[in-house]
């Protein structure tokens, strides 16, 4: 699995991956495999886990996790018969800095303008 940690340096996404990735966490399972995962660490959890902790079936979370992964927000390594799964630390840091970059840079404009 490639580093997940902190330091890691932010990936600037543009409109259409944000749009991407945000989709991939508009559901609500999605979204909390995805907060299960980041809670778990870099080190991650066994799908079996994730699926138990979530009660979710098999297949669906097969589904959400194929989902999550193609968007970039999850990891998946296969570790002898256990697949473990992140979250891709740097992807999901990117996403939340797509959404707060740009913080207030029109409001001097608005505040001219009233």
């Amino acid at each position: 699995m490639n580093d997940h940690t902190h330091s890691h340096s932010l990936m600037n996404l543009d409109l259409e991956e944000a749009a991407q990735a945000f989709a991939a966490i508009g559901s609500e399972p999605r979204l909390q495999a995805l907060q299960l995962l980041v809670r778990a660490g870099p080190e991650g959890l066994p799908v079996g886990e994730i699926q138990r902790r979530l009660g979710i079936g098999a297949s669906t979370l097969t589904h959400h996790l194929r989902f999550l992964a193609a968007a970039g927000l999850v990891e998946q390594e296969r570790r002898g018969r256990t697949i473990i799964c992140c979250a891709a630390f740097s992807r999901v840091e990117a996403l939340a800095d797509f959404l707060v970059r740009e913080c207030c840079v029109d409001r001097s404009q608005w505040a001219m303008e009233a």
